[in-house]
């Protein structure tokens, strides 16, 4: 999941897609007042969300803690996503405005985290110096030691990729945390070489993190009081342990009704999946254990077989329409969300027809939707030429937000009438007298409140009206 770009559909409010970034923080304890205080932004993906509580957990142990205030820090981290151009523009504006308060408190050190660090890592450092400290994705337990380095008026660096670290061992701080919904990294990297991404770059090759210590890092979160964990990777379906004691391998199948099996008022989620990599099995986990959550997020990309081949997602329209009906029939009311590029290298106007056309042939609840844009070192830079103009992907994307926007309106008119059962977590966005809160298909429902009912219970919601973004209901 990303929010770089303003065009997004998003229903799940776990990060805000009105924000440019999401500011994590977690309030001081008593007896930390003259501890070393750090600030952090996250942009894209929820990995890079759940990465920064990562590194709110390293800081922590070695005396930092997490602070609100920029003015008031001495560290700033700043945790980016090069998936998009967009994204990266506004990394850079941030860092200009962290460069002025900088200059206020010359002690200040200022760093770049996470997939921009990895690919920039020259730039930041010797044409810019906006920076004292890039690190990459695997490389945060040496956060110490590099802010211990710059400390003393040298740049620290590390952006070696590695391919056994899962961060396994690491228990988060979760950071700006509802006290509902957590997420858990279950892998890290990814092997699939789609043409147009870059994060098989900048994070490396998959790795699965050992099962026991995500069915553990579940347990502990339900035992603190959470009601959700959403399980991440940039493939999960891919997840694939082998226990060094017994040989035994876990599967991502496995791996979910394990989890699932912590509580049944434990409700479990999932993203992202590749379509190629998506079992029968995981199907059946979904249709048999009430608290895995009917929801899948399987990205498209494009409608068209041409196109998917040149963007080598490996498989084509066909293959995917039978996946989607394969879905349905084993969980038939599963809810399916996507993601969707337009203008890709050579796409014609036929070809974007296909894509609009999938939109409705696939039902999905919702999209995240982009025009394509060219990231540096990926396999289409170097072998395709960017070759729509950006008022032909602009105009195009604008057709699949609006076509979206009515399967996503006749989706959620389905629901009127229907009861489902709702995880309050906290209080809606406009007014403080209704909750918020998602049903199994990953909807945001808001209803009013009710006298002795709190963020974090679950509640039963009849819905009686319906946007194409929100149900509106009441609890029976």
């Amino acid at each position: 999941m990303y929010n770089d770009n303003p065009t997004l559909n998003l229903q799940n409010k776990t990060i805000d897609p009105n924000k440019q970034g999401e500011v994590f923080f977690k309030e001081q304890k008593e007896g930390q007042e003259n501890k070393k205080k750090f600030y952090i932004e996250s942009y894209g993906c929820s990995m890079n969300f759940s990465d920064s509580e990562i590194v709110a957990s390293i800081l922590g142990d070695v005396g930092f803690t997490a602070t609100r205030n920029i003015e008031e820090s001495d560290l700033i981290l700043i945790n980016t996503c090069s998936i998009r151009e967009k994204a990266e523009e506004t990394v850079r504006k941030r860092l200009r405005v962290f460069d002025k308060t900088k200059k206020q408190k010359p002690d200040m050190l200022v760093g770049v985290l996470g997939c921009m660090a990895e690919r920039l890592k020259k730039k930041f450092l010797e044409e810019e110096k906006l920076v004292d400290l890039v690190v990459g994705p695997d490389a945060y337990r040496d956060l110490p030691n590099l802010v211990a380095s710059a400390e003393t008026g040298e740049k620290g660096i590390n952006v070696l990729l590695s391919r056994e670290e899962t961060y396994a061992d690491i228990s988060p701080v979760r950071l700006g945390s509802n006290g509902v919904t957590a997420f858990i990294s279950i892998m890290r990297g990814c092997d699939n070489m789609c043409s147009f991404c870059v994060v098989p770059f900048t994070r490396g090759r998959e790795r699965s993190r050992d099962a026991f210590s995500v069915v553990a890092e579940a347990t502990n979160l339900y035992n603190e009081g959470y009601k959700e964990v959403t399980l991440l990777g940039q493939n999960v379906d891919s997840y694939k342990w082998e226990n060094p004691e017994t040989g035994e391998v876990v599967s991502f199948a496995q791996l979910l009704v394990m989890v699932a099996a912590v509580h049944p008022d434990l409700r479990v989620r999932f993203s992202t999946s590749h379509p190629k990599d998506i079992t029968d099995d995981v199907l059946f986990a979904i249709r048999d254990y009430e608290n895995i959550c009917k929801y899948i997020h399987l990205p498209i990309q494009s409608g068209n077989s041409r196109i998917l081949d040149l963007m080598n997602r490996t498989y084509d329209r066909e293959w995917y329409i039978n996946k989607v009906k394969r879905i349905y029939e084993i969980v038939p009311d599963c809810a399916i969300s996507s993601d969707i590029i337009t203008g890709f290298c050579s796409e014609t106007e036929e070809e974007h027809q296909e894509t609009l056309s999938m939109i409705e042939l696939a039902r999905y609840s919702m999209s995240y939707m982009f025009f394509y844009s060219e990231r540096p070192g990926t396999l289409a830079a170097r072998k395709l030429e960017d070759d729509i103009p950006l008022e032909v992907k602009k105009k195009r994307l604008s057709e699949v937000i609006r076509i979206q926007a009515q399967v996503s309106y006749q989706h959620n008119q389905q629901d009127i009438g229907n009861t489902f059962k709702v995880l309050i977590e906290g209080d809606s966005k406009r007014s403080d007298k209704e909750f918020k809160g998602r049903n199994s298909q990953n909807k945001m429902i808001v209803f009013p409140k009710k006298s002795g009912i709190k963020a974090g219970d679950y509640v039963f919601v009849k819905v009686n009206d319906a946007t194409s973004v929100t149900l509106k209901g009441e609890i029976i």
